[in-house]
């Protein structure tokens, strides 16, 4: 029945006729309006997907009440065998039937939909968290009360699983349709989880909902979008990043929580091992030259460069930063975003910067061949500058930079060092575990076994505690290989070596590949094996480390 106008339509009487016929024919109750539904919780909560979602749409069938041994199901389709046999067997009880229209089907269907996405919000939002409350009444400046009854719970429910987002430290919010469900995960610690599976009839209102949030044109689904949000939860400034994308199912959309009012890190929080740590601070303080931090996208490049920014700041140096996005507010540092829109690139931005009489420039990523052009311009012209490629190691890094076009001579008088990093889960201080590591264990960290004495380490304990959220892990922390551009390595990369040669090269002479420092870092009880092999290379890793040994 049309929302907007309550008078039935021709359809809709003809179809209300054929069922009222269909419920004589079989000596079957008929009810042209049906009662409030009240199934138990217990025929909702497990196959609510089923009956209420796909099961309700395919078969035009929905449970209405139900005891300890009957559950009353309406049908405007009594001759669908098929369906009352799957309710029967889902429920392993007796189905009592009674019929009615395909409208009333679908206006029960959507009541029952909608009060349990109430229920699953209120579970939040009665817990007793004060600052909960504030999040809805102050920052989203939302009257429930106002709201129409079909809408209310949707935005309440979004708003549960923002909050419930940011209180687990979680990165990113996955909302993803599929054929018959709607499932939505967080990342933790780099680790994606499955938090909820919701119908598929949920999909379109709650898409719609952080669209309006973000500012999106809630009517284009076929093109991604990009928005923002900003918001205050459990007093921290949060923003979130709105990212949707068309799929064979609907639209998708990730959300990136940034805790804009989170600590900077020190560098000696970082995990960088104290040998590294002392060249880093030595590296920082040159007047010129560049430094190059790489690793994937969220491997905590931004968060080093940051840490290197906030250790150097001082009066007397001018230090400017160009970014996409700024990430965090630094005191005492000129900070600048892109803009593509305006046609405000890296390149462009960096070359007003340079005409701000720097000291120090950070470059939030090197892109393309223009940017780097500029960026090795202006070390050599003076600045130390600090940037970022996306390459799976620092010696990556080195013919990244020749493949885009920069001459040989031009990237070995300026690069001073590259580091490459990772971010590996840090095992829970409350229920980690001793044990000895086999064999295989420390062949696959790159070491000979037969030259380890003491294999003492520590692995997540089954199913977790409480303080880690049953998953065995709380919190991140770095490991990093730092490849020094020294008179040899200035010699192979004026030859155009490859990667692996100068790799290879570096860890003769002692350089310490990421796999490496993460082995330290098992070996001192911080980190796994599993985790340490889930974020480093194999290739070109394994063999090499153990010719070395411990």
């Amino acid at each position: 029945m049309d929302k907007d106008n309550d008078s039935p339509t021709q359809e809709t009487i003809e179809e209300g006729l054929e069922a009222k016929v269909l419920a004589s024919l079989f000596g079957l109750q008929y009810m042209e309006k049906l009662p409030e539904p009240n199934p138990p919780r217990e025929l909702l909560r497990g196959d609510f997907d089923r009956i209420a979602g796909s099961w309700g749409r395919q078969f035009n069938t929905v449970p209405v009440e139900g005891d300890e041994n009957t559950v009353t199901v309406a049908t405007s389709d009594p001759l669908n065998v098929q369906a009352i046999d799957q309710l029967r067997l889902c429920y392993g009880k007796n189905i009592k039937v009674i019929v009615t229209s395909p409208d009333e089907i679908a206006r029960t269907i959507n009541t029952i939909r909608t009060r349990l996405m109430k229920d699953r919000s209120d579970s939040l939002e009665n817990s007793g968290d004060k600052e909960y409350t504030d999040f809805f009444s102050e920052q989203l400046k939302i009257d429930v009360t106002d709201a129409e009854d079909d809408d209310a719970p949707i935005i309440r429910y979004v708003n549960s699983i923002i909050f419930k987002a940011s209180t687990e430290r979680a990165s990113d919010i996955h909302i993803e349709p599929f054929e018959h469900s709607l499932k939505v995960r967080f990342r933790i610690d780099g680790v994606l989880k499955d938090v909820a599976e919701e119908d598929r009839a949920f999909h379109a209102a709650i898409i719609s909902r952080i669209k309006v949030m973000a500012g999106l044109n809630i009517a284009e689904k076929r093109l991604p979008q990009d928005g923002r949000v900003g918001l205050k939860i459990a007093g921290k400034d949060v923003d979130i990043r709105v990212s949707t994308v068309p799929t064979q199912f609907g639209e998708r959309i990730v959300m990136r929580l940034l805790d804009k009012s989170a600590a900077i890190l020190d560098l000696e929080q970082l995990g960088i091992e104290k040998d590294k740590l002392k060249i880093v601070e030595n590296l920082i303080t040159r007047p010129h030259g560049i430094i190059l931090v790489t690793g994937p996208t969220g491997s905590g490049k931004t968060t080093t460069l940051y840490a290197c920014l906030t250790r150097i700041n001082k009066p007397s140096l001018n230090i400017l930063t160009v970014e996409d996005p700024i990430e965090y507010q630094l005191d005492g540092i000129g900070q600048m975003q892109v803009n593509p829109k305006i046609n405000f690139t890296f390149a462009s931005g960096l070359r007003s910067i340079l005409r701000q009489d720097p000291d120090v420039v950070m470059v939030g990523e090197i892109r393309d061949i223009e940017t780097a052009e500029i960026a090795i311009q202006a070390s050599l012209t003076g600045h130390l500058v600090l940037s970022t490629l996306h390459t799976n190691d620092s010696a990556g890094s080195i013919t990244r930079l020749l493949d885009i076009g920069i001459e040989p001579f031009l990237v070995s008088s300026s690069l001073l060092a590259v580091m490459a990093q990772r971010l590996v889960r840090k095992l829970c201080p409350h229920c980690s575990v001793e044990y000895e590591m086999s064999d295989e264990e420390l062949r696959e960290l790159g070491l000979n076994p037969e030259k380890v004495k003491e294999r003492k380490a520590k692995r997540p304990s089954e199913g977790g505690c409480e303080f880690c959220r049953n998953t065995g892990y709380s919190g991140r922390i770095g490991i990093h290989e730092l490849l020094l551009i020294d008179d040899e390595i200035r010699s192979l990369i004026i030859q155009r070596t490859d990667a692996t040669t100068i790799r290879n090269r570096a860890v003769e002479k002692g350089f310490q590949t990421l796999r490496m420092d993460g082995a330290n870092k098992v070996f001192k009880g911080i980190t796994s094996v599993e985790e340490v092999l889930r974020v480093t290379l194999e290739t070109g890793e394994a063999g090499q480390d153990i010719a070395l040994g411990v």
